[in-house]
């Protein structure tokens, strides 16, 4: 209240959601990446570097470190840390009346949706992911915000939470428009 001498009570900070994404998620977005980021650029390193080896061993002593730097470290940390920071950054929750949701490694997002605003619970198992075992969970609200999706699940979690999130969006009473 203005002129009454008390501050209002700070903004809670929002905790990150209780459930983790299984361990072997990590494996996965490891084969990913050797897929689509890092692999292509290693490859294209190797490939330049036995070009000038072959046909012009006189750039190898620019082209070399040039190399490293744009192409290999990069493809390397990108290989190490990608996976880690996901794993650590990755989880979610539902509660009685939302689905919470963090994901993202470079690009971090939080993520609550209401369960009265739940439209449809879809789960994907692409091949790579039958791979490894498990499955991604995206749960499409009425909301211009986007979908929650929650990757990295085994296939028995991911069956389990969107049972649970359909039956619990059941219970909860819709928003009165």
């Amino acid at each position: 209240m203005p002129g009454s001498g008390t501050a209002p009570p700070p903004a809670a900070a929002l905790r990150p959601p209780r459930h983790r994404v299984d361990p072997r998620a990590r494996r996965w977005w490891t084969a990913r990446a050797l897929l689509t980021v890092s692999g292509p650029a290693l490859l294209t390193a190797v490939a330049l570097a036995v070009c000038a080896l072959l046909f012009f061993p006189g750039a190898l002593p620019w082209l070399g470190p040039l190399l490293l730097v744009t192409l290999v470290v990069p493809a390397l940390a990108h290989l190490a840390l990608m996976p880690q920071v996901r794993y650590a950054v990755h989880a979610w929750e539902l509660g009685e009346r939302a689905v919470y949701a963090s994901d993202g490694w470079y690009r971090q997002r939080r993520r609550i949706a209401p369960l009265s605003r739940v439209q449809t619970v879809d789960t994907v198992r692409g091949p790579l992911e039958r791979r490894f075992g498990l499955a991604t969970v995206t749960v499409t609200t009425a909301s211009t915000a986007g979908d929650i999706t929650i990757r990295g699940l085994s296939d028995a979690g991911a069956d389990e939470l969107s049972r649970r999130i359909g039956a619990a969006a059941q219970l909860v009473p819709g928003d009165a428009a």
